[in-house]
């Protein structure tokens, strides 16, 4: 397990090195997470068992072309004895913490659908890979959306929500580190 996590840091630090030799437009996105394990194919099913412990989330994020970003996130969470993991209702044996290390390609579309008149509001799609750690260490596909609200005329501060289905390689045989979605409030900070 410790190589497992060695290698994904060393890819995810190598993705944000190799993007830092470009001029384009970088973005620091700091928040709060959610995690739904509840074992539904719903994203919003039954919010009040979302676990919300250390629900911290971080991000950074390279604008290559108008449209494309790549971001690499890394985000912390928890479940207590008292929250539900899929069938398990209130049935934790201990507390579990989650840790989970995201790169996403995004792709910025909210153009095509709001035209220019809006440009205060950008919406976007992403996909990509993940390591996360519950109980046991998985990888994950991970699909997903969201909308980015700038505060500002120069857009350098906004604010973004998001929501991410992360599909586990090997989830049948993988315990709690099955998959789930993730949810994201963040402030973005042009940098």
């Amino acid at each position: 397990m410790k190589k497992l996590i060695l290698v994904a840091l060393l890819v995810s630090f190598s993705i944000s090195a190799f993007a830092q030799r470009s001029e384009k437009d970088w973005y620091l996105n700091i928040g709060v997470n959610a995690i739904n394990s509840l074992g539904s194919q719903s994203p919003i099913y039954h919010p009040e068992d979302w676990s919300f412990q250390t629900p911290i989330a971080a991000a950074v994020e390279l604008n290559w072309t108008e449209k494309f970003a790549i971001e690499q996130s890394i985000t912390f969470n928890g479940f207590t004895t008292e929250n539900r993991i899929d069938s398990d209702y209130n049935n934790l044996k201990e507390d579990y913490n989650y840790l989970s290390l995201d790169t996403h390609v995004k792709y910025y579309f909210g153009e095509h659908i709001l035209g220019d008149r809006i440009d205060w509001l950008e919406l976007y799609v992403n996909a990509g890979i993940g390591f996360f750690h519950i109980d046991e260490t998985n990888m994950s596909a991970n699909l997903g959306g969201g909308v980015l609200v700038w505060l500002n005329n120069s857009r350098t501060f906004g604010l973004r929500a998001q929501t991410i289905g992360k599909f586990a390689f090997n989830h049948p045989d993988s315990g709690y580190d099955d998959n789930h979605y993730q949810y994201h409030l963040q402030a973005v900070f042009k940098l």
